[in-house]
Parts: C-alpha cells; structure tokens; sequence
C-alpha cells in the first residue's frame, strides 16, 4: 500500500486524483501510479508485439510507490486516460505575421489547456514602429504581443487544476529589447509570464571590455543601431535586484549543446522555468529522480559510501525506458508539435531530494563537498542515461533526426537530462524541490477550524535528539541556528536558503551544469539587504562558471500581492468602512480598531472565525452583498458579475494568504510557490 504524507494527500486530491462527474475523488495514491503505469508501459507493444508489458508496468509501478522517481505533472494528471498531454515543457513559434501572432495564441491556449507550459522567443518579430508593407501599417512591437499572449494565458485554468504559465525571451540584439528588460516593472501587468534575455557571447565580452554592441533587425539582419553593453547590463541587473525579472539565458552555451543544430537551427526559448531549451514546436517531457531514498545509512566517513549507486542506476534506466514511453503514448496539442517531438525524442531526467541527502550525509549545502556530491551524481545520471539510450536505439531505433545530429553512437533521445523546480511532485514525495537548498526548518500554520496552531517541521530536524520546543519555536518565526545553542554541524548541515551566500548558490548550479545536456533551474537567494553589485555578481559568475542560465530573487523584493493586483484594481470603489465589514473576522495584531483586507499585509493580523472566509459560495455571496451598487449594479441578482470580476479574485487573495502566510510563500526557481498547499505562479514539473 502507497502512503502519502498528510500534506502530500490533500496536494494529490486537489491536482492528481482521478474525479467523476459529481467531483469526486475515485482514486488514491495507488490507484494513480497504477494507472500512471499501466498506460506507459502499454504502449511498449508498438516496438515489439510479444513486449512483456507486465514487467514494465510493475517496475515503473515500483519506482513510483517506493518514491523513487516521479513523472511531471501532466504525466500523473492525465497518463492512462486518454486525455491531455503528458509533456510539461513546449516552445512555440512567434512568427513575425498576424497569422503567426494568432496561431501562437491558439497553439498555446490548446497546450495550456491540458497542462502544459509554453514559452516563445520575440526575437522575430519586428520591433514597434516598423512599417508594414502589405498595409501600409506600423507594427506594435513585441511587447504588446506579448501582452495579448499573456491575456489569452490569463483565459486558461490548466485541466482545471492550475493557470497557464509561459516564458517569453528576446535576444539581446533586438532593437527593442530596452523595453523588453523593462516591461515588468509594474508587477501583475503580465502576471502570467517569466521573462528572460537571451544573451550572446558576443555581448557578455563586451560587457567586460566596456564596448558597446550591435542592434540588428530581426527581419533582414542589418545593423540598426547599438548600445553600450554595460548600460544595458545594469539595466538587465536592475530589474532583477527590484523584483527578480529578467532571468538571462545564455544563448551560445545552450546551442553547444544542441545536437540537431544542423538541421533545425539554433533553440533561442525555454520552457517556462528556465531549464528545458526546446526547438520551436518542440516539447519535452520530464521526471525527477528523489535521491533522499538512496541515502545509506551506515558507519562510514566516505560520503561514496553512503549512496547507493547500483540502485541508483537501475532507476536511471527505468525512468529513462519511462520517458522514451512517454513521447509515443502522448496526446499532442499539435500536429507540428507531435512531429518535431518525435523527431528529437527530447526528454529530462533530473533529480529531487538533493538537499535532503546532504542532511542525511551530514554535508552542508554550501560547501565544497556538497557541489562535489552533486557534480559526481549527475555524471553518474548522465553515464547511465547515455547507456539506457544507447540500448533503445538499438531496440527501437535512433531519434528520427539522429543522422544530421552530431552523435557518433546510437542514441534514442537527442537530450537525456535536466533539472526542473520539482514544485509539485517533490511534495508528493515529501523530499526537497529539486536542487534547491533547504527552504526552513519549520513553520507554523493556523488551523482555520480550531484556532490552533500547529508545527510543520523538516522531517530530518525533527528527529534530531537536540530539538527543544524552544528550538521550534524559535525557527518557525525565522529565527536562525545562528543564536542558538547547537553544535556547529547543525547550524552548517541544516542551513536555509537565506542563509546561503550568493556565490555557493550559483557555484551549486554549475556543479550540476557541467553534466546536464540541458539546463537548471534553480534560484539564486539574495537577501533582501542585497545590492545591485550583488546581483551583478551573481549573473556574471553564472556566465563563467558555465550555467546555462540564471534566476535570481531579492528577498521581499516582491510584491506579495503580485496574483492577486488585478483584482485590486477591479474593487477600488471599495471604501474603508466596506473593506472593515467585508473583513470584520480579521482583527489587528496589535489590537487597533482600523481593520484593512488581508490581502494588504495578512502579517499584520490574527485571523479569527475563518470558516466563512474560506467557504467559497459563502464567500461569494457576502462580497456580492457587499459591493452592491458599487460596480455600477444594483441589487444581488447579478452574482456572476461579481464572482468574475470582484469575488473570484478576492477569494483566491484571501485563500492564499490564509494558507500561504509567510514565510510559506517563497520564490525558488524563477516560480513564487508555496510550500504548504501546492500553489505557484507558474508551471509546475
């Protein structure tokens, strides 16, 4: 029998049970790796008629219920149902046409729609101002298609269980990438969207020298202009220091790497996390293996010693045959999409758990040792991966485009090996996000039926013999090991992302670079107190050290609120005396009369008598009440108006908060998350 953590359970409820048509669960944890199972493995007769499927079922059945490895969301969503795509990672073509511009909109509407992220490079299409020659017109310019492709994604609610995510990149030598680096300065105005420059080599080496760069149009390549390379630096560095957008992709370290260059060009995007650089039209399906289940617990000083690495590998192989599997037995959004998939047969295997082996082996995150258990791992995943590959290929045949690739061996995928947030499918497993380090060693969460508060700690401090109630009590407000008594491997081995400087961070990600055919996704913590420098510090040692591209998070550099702004502006009639009794069960920390609505500051407040916040049709219907005549209505009989416009959104601020109270919410891998329920901005492997 498969037991989940409590926590776990209510994330596989909300996001990967099965449902009838009243909405109600008919599945367990069980049931779902089951069928998971079941519908991969089935489609092994496609290569071999007499295929022992039963034998692929029950070890990718094992893998899964042992916690070993788990499938990208889509995958656990919709495998074994005949519906929705299994891929969480599509890049699609932005051509620089109307007709292009809509078939982008509609293509990704479609991914979206079961569960998939897109993300689009601008880099084609022409920059604002330019002349049309078919009409006579001027074009808009990237930046509003980038708008209306945000407001298409804003539509979407992805098979029900989470909203369309997205990543837009330009290339640093558009003429109007100014406006790119600087179109998210007000936060919410494309929520919905991860932005990253795409960088040259040719512009971070004039970074250094202090030289300006070229602007060339996308359309017929000439020169157009140029900038200096540091001013546009600072800029890029600006933006990430105020509220950690533009990440940087670096586009010549990512096409050194792409095995089909020859034949179907440079990739300039990524999925929306960061890690995944796909081919236009090309998608990506990806699975983590949870290294925490490979800990040996034995006597041992050599750390070697305490990973088992024969089971290691058999769950590389298997979870790479999984993989493979996937592409056949996926339900395709497009047929341009399904063809140019099954061309390169991509997939990403990538890890989970790291943090929580290190606490395991007694290492700390941030220290040499550390990167060097994590660089010996993957190039033992990357070994393996290759090998299991290299079989299938001989089994069932190279990747379609394996012949102009620049593989001298038999390979069945053109790319093995990536590294996704995990966001989702770790806390199914109840192990650490996938190359993150620790994120707190415990909180504290009010339970909205009983008033009471409870005590959610990391599983391995938990049972250490040391901890005092003090001790938890101390961490879950966010204090730090630091000014605690303990003996100095505690305070280095249960060391939090806060806690760890810039530069071990990027250093981390480079340590797991070096054998991923693909890309990381990981973010660089900064403490709030962080300056620019730092920032720039941080984007220029990704550069060197050989990252594929870099994230980067201020903490509190962002607005909270940053989900939920539009519903702000959608309720500014809204004087104090209805914001006081819409949230009259919130009352004032310290004591105060004058009450604001959660979604201000939830901090600054004791929430009381929850129940009626959190029933969602109750909900409805009080703040329908209460703006009666203040959207222009009069009366109650227009409920849906509200609920779309006024209610919907405030609900979900206020559900948010409740649940998502500092310091649950957290930004790890470009995607503001919460560590409690599940939620995130953005597309979850």
């Amino acid at each position: 029998m498969v037991h989940l953590s409590p926590q776990a359970e209510v994330v596989a409820k909300k996001r990967y049970y099965l449902k009838n048509t009243l909405g109600e669960t008919i599945e367990n944890a069980q049931g779902m790796f089951k069928r998971v199972a079941k519908g991969i493995a089935s489609i092994e007769t496609l290569y071999n008629g007499q295929a022992d499927t039963t034998y692929s079922e029950k070890q990718f059945y094992r893998i899964m219920a042992e916690n070993k490895f788990l499938p990208n969301s889509p995958t656990l969503m919709n495998a074994g149902t005949d519906q929705g795509t299994l891929s969480a990672c599509f890049v699609l073509p932005v051509k620089d046409s109307m007709e292009g511009i809509m078939k982008a909109a509609t293509d990704s509407a479609m991914v979206q729609k079961f569960g998939g992220g897109t993300g689009f490079a601008l880099s084609e299409l022409r920059p604002k101002g330019d002349m049309i020659r078919t009409t006579h017109g001027i074009a808009c310019g990237p930046i509003e298609v980038l708008k209306t492709l945000s407001r298409v994604s804003s539509m979407i609610t992805q098979g029900g269980k989470r909203d369309g995510a997205n990543m837009a990149v330009m290339d640093i030598h558009h003429p109007d990438i100014l406006e790119f680096i600087e179109c998210k300065q007000v936060e919410g105005e494309i929520h919905n969207f991860n932005i990253s420059v795409g960088v040259t080599n040719d512009f971070m080496a004039a970074v250094k020298a202090g030289t300006h760069y070229n602007l060339i149009h996308p359309k017929d390549k000439n020169i157009v202009g140029e900038l200096d390379a540091r001013e546009v630096f600072r800029k890029i560095v600006h933006g990430a220091w105020r509220n950690g957008e533009p990440g940087m992709v670096f586009l010549d370290r990512i096409n050194e790497d792409n095995s089909v260059q020859a034949e179907h060009g440079r990739m300039i995007a990524t999925n929306p996390c960061g890690e995944q650089p796909l081919l236009p039209n090309e998608s990506c399906n990806l699975g983590s293996i949870n290294l925490s289940e490979f800990f040996n617990n034995n006597d041992s000083e050599n750390w070697e010693d305490k990973f088992n690495w024969s089971d290691f590998a058999k769950t590389v192989h298997l979870a790479i045959r999984f993989l493979d599997d996937v592409v056949d037995a996926n339900k395709y959004a497009t047929k341009s999409i399904e063809t140019m998939t099954k061309a390169t047969r991509k997939v990403g295997l990538g890890i989970m758990g790291f943090a929580d082996l290190l606490i395991q082996m007694k290492v700390a995150y941030n220290s040499e040792e550390g990167r060097e258990i994590g660089s010996k791992i993957m190039k033992v995943m990357k070994e393996e991966a290759d090998l299991e590959s290299t079989k299938l290929a001989e089994d069932r045949g190279n990747f379609p485009s394996w012949e102009h690739s620049t593989f001298k061996k038999p390979m069945r995928n053109a790319c093995r090996l990536t590294v996704a947030p995990t966001g989702t499918i770790s806390m199914l497993a109840n192990t650490s996000s996938g190359i993150e380090p620790t994120f707190a060693l415990a909180w504290k969460k009010q339970n909205v039926l009983e008033g009471e508060s409870f005590y959610y700690t990391n599983k391995y401090f938990e049972e250490e013999s040391f901890i005092t109630d003090e001790i938890l009590e101390h961490v879950s407000s966010g204090g730090s090991l630091d000014t605690v008594e303990v003996e100095d491997w505690v305070k280095n081995v249960y060391v939090t992302s806060a806690e760890i400087a810039g530069d071990d961070h990027v250093l981390m990600q480079a340590a797991f670079q070096e054998h991923c055919d693909s890309g990381i996704s990981k973010t660089i913590n900064l403490p709030n107190e962080a300056t620019e420098e730092d920032v720039a510090t941080a984007y220029l040692g990704a550069y060197d050290s050989g990252c594929k591209g870099i994230t980067v998070y201020r903490s509190g550099s962002r607005d909270k609120e940053v989900l939920v702004k539009e519903s702000k502006d959608k309720i500014p009639a809204l004087t104090d005396k209805y914001q006081l009794d819409l949230f009259e069960d919130y009352i004032p920390k310290d004591g105060q009369k004058t009450v604001k609505p959660p979604m201000w500051n939830p901090n600054d407040y004791e929430p009381y008598q929850l129940q009626t916040l959190t029933d969602g049709y109750n909900f409805w219907e009080t703040l329908s009440d209460r703006v009666t005549g203040l959207t222009g209505q009069t009366g109650t009989t227009n409920h849906s108006l509200y609920h779309t416009a006024v209610a919907e959104p405030a609900i979900r601020a206020v559900k948010r908060d409740l649940c998502c109270d500092s310091p649950m919410l957290v930004e790890e891998s470009g995607c503001t998350s919460c560590k409690s329920c599940g939620w995130s901005k953005c597309h979850i492997a």
